[in-house]
């Protein structure tokens, strides 16, 4: 998969969920259960033990989807996802290392910003899209207030979104979202139905919000 396919999977995906656990079996059993519920969007976070092995075994089992890897910290951890299969790299903070990394391997790298100064490293960097996060601190109006002076940055917000504000978000410009615990959280306890039912409403709410 090349950026290009990448990145039109991320955008086309809407929802991305992201998928943290204890470990890699419950990870997969939850990224499963969101994939059963209509999610193409995965974002399998690097706390979860074996992180590359789980991403590497979603990425055969779902084609025409996009797995990614989230919570990536170093190059060591980039590498790892990116041989694994992974779609697309995600961080909590800009970090240059991994944007070159990414851009050697021609993989989207998604870093997460939440000022301006971070949001034109990223740019300069080559990222294509900016996770913002945590959004539930930036709140919707955020994206516009970026997307004045920055109208080429496409936004993902994560953090804080849920199925009373997702049409404020896209609203507001976001190209995607990345959702966690409100909707992957049932997984927690091993209810993978009530993760494949949040999926369903999720999607369903996307679907009407971009008027499919």
């Amino acid at each position: 998969m090349n950026r290009l396919n990448s990145l039109k999977k991320i955008v086309a995906a809407g929802i991305i969920a992201v998928v943290r656990a204890d470990t890699p079996e419950k990870a997969e059993a939850i990224s499963k259960a969101a994939i059963k519920g209509g999610v193409t969007g995965i974002e399998l976070t690097f706390t979860v033990p074996h992180a590359d092995q789980v991403i590497g075994k979603l990425t055969e089992e779902l084609p025409n989807g996009v797995i990614g890897a989230g919570t990536v910290l170093d190059t060591t951890s980039a590498r790892l996802a990116i041989m694994a299969g992974a779609g697309y790299i995600v961080s909590p903070t800009f970090d240059a290392d991994i944007a070159k990394l990414c851009n050697l391997y021609q993989v989207p790298y998604l870093p997460g910003c939440s000022t301006m100064r971070e949001m034109q490293n990223a740019l300069e960097a080559g990222s294509d899209i900016i996770k913002l996060f945590p959004a539930s601190v930036a709140g919707p109006g955020m994206i516009k207030a970026v997307n004045a002076p920055f109208p080429q940055l496409n936004i993902m917000p994560t953090g804080g979104v849920n199925l009373d504000n997702l049409d404020q978000w896209f609203a507001a410009g976001a190209v995607c979202v990345g959702a966690g615990g409100n909707l992957v959280g049932p997984g927690e306890t091993g209810d993978y139905d009530g993760v494949t039912e949040n999926a369903k409403k999720y999607i369903k709410k996307f679907n009407e919000i971009r008027g499919n």
